[in-house]
């Protein structure tokens, strides 16, 4: 099979030639994905070079036209060989895929009130939602207490996080203390959707989300909780050069929006690769020796990612960043990569990927969609490395959406 790509006026073409069979359809489905992955939200399969097309193959045309019309996207065949119209006639899905037009012919786009914010790493396109919108957070329990693992009974306390809330910390699904006492690790919720990673060996992840009365509940040794409307939505694509975009100029771009000193900002972007760290052990068992954030102990406690993962992911992350670590979010910060001396505390939570709707979009209905419709991967707490430059040094990003207002309060 021959597969060349051209661009034709809003549309990326494909022209496929050869047999689209169950060997090739694997090849049709990469460049699908790469061209996708590459920003094209509008494209178009040439087929009139496919003289054999089968079931496994048109699968493949299906599964990627709905993925592109569920982000108000287009995918379309264009000039089916006469096998593969007919085979497409039998299956009824000659109308769904085949286009009826010659030419680039774009759905009219309707006009949306944003304004522009150019970075050296990316380009932010900011709509304002609520210009006067804040949130009060609470600080939850001592993070003090991560460093001797001296969690206990006393410690934890029930909690649920309605859809108007964002949260992240250390706790875990349960009934009580005794039930989840070894399994404590990192979690975030957002918008009704909440995810932990659990410490009792088994390396998977688990979710709740909000449904009807059901609201999610943790037990929760320690965290950071954010209640209120976020002001501004900013969507982001990095620059051609260097390609990627990392967590620090992206909270840096996220404060300015604010125009506030501390945010709150939740994000949900294509993964360039994470840095971060996850608990291996719950935290409510003494160390033997030492301390678990010291050389050697940190090894049977903590789980590194030595260089970024979940590469070509796409990711929800929460979090608070500060243009400087003092104040009352001082305890829950942590200086941040970037030269302006911001500081933060994210969590992640990596999924499957798939590509995001563009334009202006709701946070609950998109972060709901991802929790029920892809697999998730992990849950790590994001860090930062200053070291040098054989570092891997932060979180990248290829592009998203971040959702951002002033926290006003702070209890």
């Amino acid at each position: 099979m021959e597969i060349t790509k051209h661009a034709a006026g809003r549309f990326t073409e494909l022209i496929v030639k050869g047999r689209l069979d169950g060997y090739w359809a694997d090849h049709l489905s990469k460049a699908l994905e790469d061209v996708i992955r590459g920003g094209a939200d509008h494209v178009r399969v040439n087929l009139a070079g496919v003289g054999y097309i089968s079931s496994i193959g048109i699968r493949v045309l299906v599964q990627f036209y709905q993925q592109l019309n569920g982000i108000n996207g287009a995918f379309v065949v264009s000039n089916p060989s006469e096998p593969v119209k007919r085979v497409l006639d039998m299956m009824g899905l000659a109308d769904l895929l085949i286009s009826k037009v010659s030419g680039d012919a774009p759905p009219v786009d309707v006009p949306e009130t944003s304004r522009p914010l150019k970075r050296k790493t990316a380009s932010f396109e900011v709509f304002d939602y609520t210009p006067n919108a804040r949130l009060q957070c609470t600080l939850v329990g001592d993070p003090g207490l991560l460093a001797s693992c001296g969690f206990r009974k006393e410690h934890a306390r029930t909690m649920t996080f309605p859809e108007n809330s964002m949260a992240l910390g250390l706790g875990a699904f349960g009934n009580h203390f005794e039930d989840c006492q070894n399994r404590f690790g990192e979690f975030l919720s957002l918008a009704g959707a909440a995810a932990y990673q659990p410490t009792d060996g088994s390396n998977v992840p688990d979710y709740l989300i909000a449904e009807g009365t059901f609201v999610p509940e943790f037990e929760v040794l320690y965290g950071l909780v954010c209640q209120g409307a976020f002001a501004s939505l900013a969507r982001f694509e990095a620059n051609s050069d260097p390609g990627s975009v990392g967590l620090s100029d992206l909270v840096d771009a996220c404060l300015e929006v604010s125009g506030a000193e501390t945010a709150g900002i939740s994000i949900v972007a294509e993964s360039a690769g994470l840095l971060g760290a996850a608990l291996r052990r719950s935290p409510t068992v003494a160390a033997e020796t030492g301390a678990p954030f010291h050389y050697p102990e940190a090894r049977r406690w903590l789980s590194f990612t030595p260089e970024r993962s979940h590469l070509r992911s796409l990711v929800v992350i929460t979090g608070v960043a500060s243009r400087s670590a003092s104040g009352p979010l001082g305890p829950m910060l942590r200086p941040l990569r970037g030269a302006s001396g911001a500081a933060g505390h994210f969590h992640a939570a990596a999924f499957s990927y798939r590509p995001l709707r563009k334009g202006r979009i709701d946070l609950k209905g998109t972060v709901k969609s991802i929790f029920e419709a892809e697999t998730l991967q992990a849950v790590l707490h994001l860090l930062s490395d200053d070291r040098d430059q054989a570092n891997p040094g932060e979180s990248e990003f290829v592009r998203g959406s971040c959702w951002v207002s002033a926290i006003e309060e702070v209890a």
